[in-house]
């Protein structure tokens, strides 16, 4: 009998596409010295990654996702995490088996190495799962070495800003003000966007207390649904690099 991750791995092979291939890793700068150095690709769009793990949500194991998430394919990886979102997700679900799936991500967070895998799941997981609770664990990730646990710790807000709670994106936006990567600041005017778009009030006194300090993206990204003489105001407290 075929084991289910071969299974699941030969579903993946038979929605490559060699012309994605080749552009994925230009498109997540996997060059030398690029943040995502040295990843590989299969060509496989996100539709029909998604078509994949709902095949597999009940039929793969924490322990055989344990095997698939260190696989050295973005869509493979991408793909495991979809499934465990959706059993995160998946109705009747117990608080043990939440804590599992929680687990099972803080554990694995190298392997969560690109946007578009944090983008995909930790709001849907982590912020989910500590919506009503300490969030300690959740805001010391913005002082890890790790790009992508800083993103991990900015995405996971969105759940809460989705719920109307803001103050810690606004914690850590505030952090995030010197951090030296670009995907953060865009990670973060992102989600100040999100704030605006629900209580604008609350992005315009951030801007008003941190417009000269905020890198240039991260602004952008975060007035970028204001009305453009609004946008021209902001920025102009920005000098053009």
């Amino acid at each position: 009998m075929k084991d289910i991750k071969t299974s699941f791995l030969e579903d993946l092979q038979k929605e490559r596409n060699p012309k994605k291939a080749a552009f994925f890793p230009r498109f997540f700068k996997t060059g030398p010295g690029e943040y995502g150095e040295g990843d590989l690709f299969l060509g496989i769009t996100v539709p029909n990654q998604r078509k994949i793990a709902k095949q597999y949500i009940t039929k793969l194991s924490l322990d055989d996702l344990q095997t698939l998430i260190q696989s050295p394919f973005h869509e493979v990886r991408l793909t495991t995490l979809l499934i465990l979102v959706f059993q995160y997700q998946s109705k009747g679900i117990s608080e043990k088996d939440k804590q599992a799936i929680v687990s099972f991500y803080f554990n694995n967070t190298k392997y969560i190495n690109n946007w578009d895998l944090v983008d995909a799941s930790a709001d849907k997981i982590l912020g989910e799962f500590y919506f009503q609770k300490d969030k300690t664990k959740i805001l010391k990730m913005k002082d890890s070495k790790s790009l992508w646990e800083n993103r991990i710790a900015i995405l996971s807000s969105f759940f809460w800003i989705r719920k109307g709670r803001y103050d810690e994106t606004i914690f850590l936006s505030e952090s995030y003000l010197n951090h030296p990567h670009d995907l953060i600041h865009k990670a973060t005017g992102w989600m100040l966007r999100e704030i605006g778009n629900r209580d604008k009030k609350v992005l315009v006194s951030f801007l008003e207390n941190h417009v000269t300090k905020m890198p240039r993206t991260m602004l952008r990204y975060a007035i970028e649904k204001l009305p453009p003489s609004e946008r021209k105001k902001w920025l102009s407290f920005k000098k053009e690099s």
